[in-house]
């Protein structure tokens, strides 16, 4: 049973592509809208993404550096709290979490493809 749980958490982060799509599809399953599960996939499977990048990293170079990808996130988090200040003039916070997290599903999506 290990065994099973531990390929299933190396096959979704090799391949964190297929855990968006599983996501997508019994989101799909359960809502029936199209937007709403594509949002439920992409706040799902971010850290999937993260930590995709984060091994693809340590199988290449042979370093750890997570600390890297800690502050690059922070620095994501500062520039989504500067942007949505500057356009709504006050911040609100339920909706800078919800962009900082949609920012670092982009950032770490597009290194993969």
């Amino acid at each position: 049973m290990l065994y099973v749980v531990s390929s299933l958490a190396a096959i979704f982060i090799t391949l964190p592509f297929l855990g968006y799509l599983l996501f997508f599809i019994s989101a799909k399953q359960f809502t029936g809208n199209h937007r709403r599960s594509v949002q439920f996939a992409m706040d799902m499977s971010t850290l999937l993404f993260v930590l995709s990048v984060h091994y693809l990293i340590i199988t290449i170079w042979d370093k750890q550096i997570l600390w890297v990808i800690m502050l690059i996130m922070i620095i994501n988090a500062f520039v989504v709290v500067l942007v949505h200040y500057k356009v709504k003039e006050e911040i609100i916070f339920h909706k800078v979490l919800k962009g900082f997290w949609r920012v670092n599903f982009a950032f770490y999506y597009f290194p993969l493809e």
